[in-house]
């Protein structure tokens, strides 16, 4: 008699609750440091369309895929790349099939100094400047277009000195803004502000001088059976998420031919 009093109980708070709350989940996410701000927003965005929460951890995403493989419970990964998401595809920690372009990556020269980088990137040949910093290509694929863009100059032996390695984009940004080096590569989406660099002074590398960057996202296993984990992948092709990813200077997939 109690249990049937107790079951009708829940009936009618699942009557008189929203369906988003009874049915809310929770997403544990993997997030490139390059797309912080924009997944903050994204995620906000998301919990008033869904009612669904994302809990954002925000790294570089070399060292996620090892934490991934060593057990660590995310259940939606957005990487600042192509390549580590198909890697933990093909090594069963991501489910087959769902991963896919959510954004392509824009590189920036940038220095905390107003007036400091030219819009043309000349000062990476004229500059007296001691300290260059880009962000670990080992870990972070903008180090790899960090190096793509040097080498696409020529500099690569004549800076190699100076670099300063960031393990990942949002750290290099900080030796930037702290001084201790004068410039660097990182994200424009870290300084983007009303469609321009809002603080400092930067170069916006075109395109033809680095690789894509495809930043790639994948449902992982752990996620696999999370309502949220696949609401949140729809999401992010959602018209109002993709207003938020250009917002910051990124490309879409779609804009590629």
């Amino acid at each position: 008699m109690l249990v049937q009093l107790l079951n009708r109980l829940l009936l009618m708070l699942a009557v008189l609750l929203p369906t988003s709350t009874v049915f809310a989940d929770q997403v544990l996410v993997a997030v490139a440091s390059n797309f912080a701000k924009p997944m903050e927003e994204i995620a906000t965005e998301f919990k008033k369309a869904t009612g669904h929460s994302a809990e954002l951890s925000f790294g570089a995403s070399g060292k996620f895929v090892a934490q991934i493989e060593n057990g660590a419970p995310f259940q939606v990964f957005l990487s600042a790349d192509e390549k580590k998401p198909e890697k933990l595809t093909e090594s069963g920690f991501a489910v087959p099939g769902t991963r896919f372009t959510y954004a392509l990556g824009t590189l920036v020269l940038w220095s905390a100094k107003p007036g400091y980088v030219d819009d043309q990137g000349k000062v990476l040949a004229d500059g007296d400047y001691k300290h260059l910093a880009i962000a670990d290509p080992k870990l972070a694929p903008y180090g790899i277009a960090a190096l793509d863009v040097l080498d696409h100059l020529g500099l690569t032996e004549r800076v190699k000195p100076l670099l300063v390695l960031g393990e990942n984009i949002s750290q290099t940004q900080q030796f930037i803004s702290t001084g201790n080096a004068e410039l660097g590569f990182i994200a424009l989406s870290q300084v983007i502000k009303d469609g321009k660099i809002g603080e400092g002074s930067g170069w916006i590398i075109p395109t033809d001088k680095y690789q894509p960057i495809r930043q790639d996202a994948v449902l992982l296993k752990n996620g696999a059976n999370n309502p949220a984990a696949l609401a949140l992948l729809d999401f992010l092709e959602s018209a109002k998420a993709l207003a938020i990813i250009k917002s910051y200077g990124y490309g879409l997939a779609a804009d590629k031919p």
